[in-house]
């Protein structure tokens, strides 16, 4: 049986973006920061925007600056709109968030203590389908160099000496 649509998350809805704030990042454009002190297992900000369909987010993904976010199943979060500041949220190898989905919200959640002013990253969590087109700028000592889910850590490690290796011999 398939899945009931959820609600839509509209303009209209208010979407509480008290405990963060968008600025310049250091890892890539735009980034969200913690405007407050926020505790580990908090919730930081829900990932809004109108529902797509998988069709509708295939032919979003074409484009440039994509926010789409899987939300189940059926549908997924177009979350380029201007009243989703979650969509400025970067990749980090060694996040301070995680998303956690319940097939009708997506919120972002504090996996540690966070100071106000620092920036909030969470791991897109991307497969390895065409990886190497995602290079990672987290600049953490734990980057691997893609923006992979941590299970393929070791692959994009393994791939990246790899390059290496191949530009010395050239």
């Amino acid at each position: 049986m398939p899945k009931k649509k959820p609600k839509p998350v509209t303009a209209e809805r208010t979407v509480d973006s008290s405990k963060v704030e968008a600025r310049q990042s250091g890892i890539h454009a735009t980034g969200c920061f913690a405007a407050c002190d926020i505790r580990k297992g908090e919730k930081v900000i829900e990932y809004v925007g109108p529902l797509i369909t998988k069709a509708e987010s295939e032919r979003e993904c074409e484009n440039e600056n994509v926010y789409i976010f899987t939300l189940n199943d059926q549908y997924d979060i177009n979350g380029n709109v201007p009243w989703n500041p979650a969509r400025f949220i970067n990749h980090s190898c060694d996040p301070n968030c995680e998303s956690e989905n319940d097939d009708e919200h997506i919120w972002i959640l504090a996996t540690r203590d966070i100071k106000a002013g620092e920036e909030l990253a969470y791991n897109y969590g991307f497969d390895l389908g065409e990886y190497q087109d995602y290079p990672c700028n987290c600049g953490s000592p734990k980057c691997v160099g893609y923006m992979v889910a941590a299970e393929f850590f070791d692959h994009a490690r393994k791939y990246r000496e790899s390059q290496k290796k191949e530009a010395v011999v050239v």
